[in-house]
């Protein structure tokens, strides 16, 4: 497997393990086979309603609307969830920016705009190609958006920044460090760091009450847990 490495605005190394074309492959056939089931259900439904008001053209009106959330699959779950589709879930893949920064939503609108040409027109040929003559595997909407997938296990080197290891389902605490600057974080993980390896007590408690007074988060965690909190949060919103 081929590895990227990215450096994000924050100075942090980060570094990828990309998706192969197998895996991106076994992805797009598991979100396939899902659409496939979607679309029979839609059709049962559409000709059940149009035997009950014995009006074909109902049933093909009502069958057009319920397709619409299909051909907006992909845009809306990886919008949703973090550059994932089921199937992209199930091989534990996901679309990240190649310059390491977070993914936005007009990052996933160029992918799915492009797919008309990456994949339904010429079967997906061009995007297999691209993909396969691509140094990071990019299809061509990936190149356009600036994208590259990859799995999901990454490596991060996290030394000498401001920034936490978090497990891979880690959830935030508090929405409010996005008020924090780097600067600000920076300072709060070198006073944490030398009191706590020290067991200043008193430190820990100062720090936690001004910063307690500047994200105004009104918690009832204890010192250390809500530093910790604190730090790790600031990494959950500012991460590549």
């Amino acid at each position: 497997m081929a590895n990227l490495q990215i450096t994000t605005t924050q100075n942090v190394n980060l570094e990828y393990t990309l998706a192969g074309v197998g895996e991106r492959i076994l992805a797009f056939l598991v979100d396939g086979g899902i659409l496939l089931l979607y679309a029979l259900l839609v059709s049962q439904i559409a000709d059940t309603i149009g035997v009950v008001f014995d009006d074909g053209w109902t049933g093909i009106g009502l069958a057009s609307l319920m397709m619409l959330p299909a051909f907006c699959y992909s845009l809306v779950l990886q919008s949703i969830f973090n550059g994932q589709t089921v199937g992209k879930m199930i091989l534990k893949i996901r679309v990240v920016r190649r310059d390491g920064a977070p993914v936005q939503f007009s990052n996933y609108l160029v992918r799915w705009m492009l797919r008309l040409v990456d994949i339904w027109l010429f079967f997906g040929s061009i995007g297999l190609l691209s993909m396969l003559f691509s140094e990071a595997y990019q299809r061509i909407g990936d190149a356009a958006a600036g994208t590259v997938v990859v799995n999901n296990k990454r490596k991060t080197r996290i030394d000498h920044t401001i920034l936490e290891e978090l497990e891979q389902e880690y959830s935030p605490v508090f929405p409010q460090v996005t008020r924090l600057s780097d600067r600000d974080v920076r300072l709060i993980k070198e006073i944490y760091g030398v009191a706590r390896r020290s067991g200043d007590y008193g430190t820990l408690k100062a720090l936690r009450e001004k910063v307690e007074g500047l994200l105004q988060t009104g918690s009832d965690l204890y010192d250390k847990p809500y530093l910790d909190a604190v730090l790790k949060d600031y990494s959950y919103y500012t991460r590549g």
